[in-house]
């Protein structure tokens, strides 16, 4: 049963505030966009892929022994399992999933001003997740992995398909972490729900949903005027 599944069930996990931040991420305007806003969704999504990468890393090392935590690590970095994909990863090239999607970026030009202003708002919320405790960090892999991602994953493909090969690269990146995480038995997220994370890891999920919303302001758009 997945993170999302028992928090509708579970009693005493109703009571943490993250889920409701999920769920609002999952609600945000993203049918609405254009193809301009999808690809600001993407360069968003850079900087949280490379913080997730921090927090595994953190998760193993807090756990060096830990045979789960070790076989996520081996799906999520310096893997070939997105490979290949035209203009970012060659056959069996291993990588890890952050330089799939900083490679991604590159893919299709946009201004400098507006590459400026995404740098500017994704270091601001790498240095914020980099001042948290390691354990919330460790803990928020279950949270991502087990539902919470998958979640948000299928609320971004809502945004209308386009043909550019950025956002044709950054659909399959999350079509693919879909099937990664979507089996509750096998997938990534019964490689990390031992974590069980608590609202400690809360501001790890509000600032994603705050970097999503200042890169994309059209995702807060209210339904009456979508």
């Amino acid at each position: 049963m997945s993170t999302l599944a028992t928090i509708e069930t579970t009693t005493s996990v109703e009571t943490f505030a993250h889920p409701k931040v999920i769920a609002e991420i999952g609600q945000l305007a993203w049918a609405a966009l254009t193809e301009e806003e999808a690809t600001n969704v993407a360069w968003a999504y850079y900087f949280f892929s490379v913080q997730f990468r921090e927090n595994l890393e953190i998760a193993c090392g807090l756990h060096p022994d830990d045979p789960k935590l070790q076989d996520l690590a081996r799906e999520e970095c310096n893997t070939d399992n997105l490979s290949p994909w035209p203009g970012v990863a060659e056959p069996g090239e291993k990588l890890n999933h952050d330089e799939f999607m900083r490679r991604t970026l590159a893919l299709s030009a946009i201004p400098d001003d507006r590459q400026r202003a995404f740098r500017d708002l994704g270091e601001r919320y790498l240095a914020a997740t980099r001042r948290m405790a390691p354990l919330a960090r460790a803990q928020s892999i279950a949270s991502y992995e087990d539902g919470g991602l998958e979640l948000v994953f299928r609320a971004m493909l809502k945004t209308p398909q386009a043909q550019t090969p950025l956002l044709r690269a950054f659909r399959h990146f999350l079509s693919e972490h879909i099937r990664f995480d979507s089996d509750p038995e096998q997938g990534h997220g019964a490689l990390a729900r031992h974590l069980r994370p608590d609202d400690r890891i809360l501001p790890l999920w509000v600032g994603f949903r705050d970097l999503l919303v200042g890169c994309v302001p059209a995702l807060a758009a209210p339904a009456e005027a979508r």
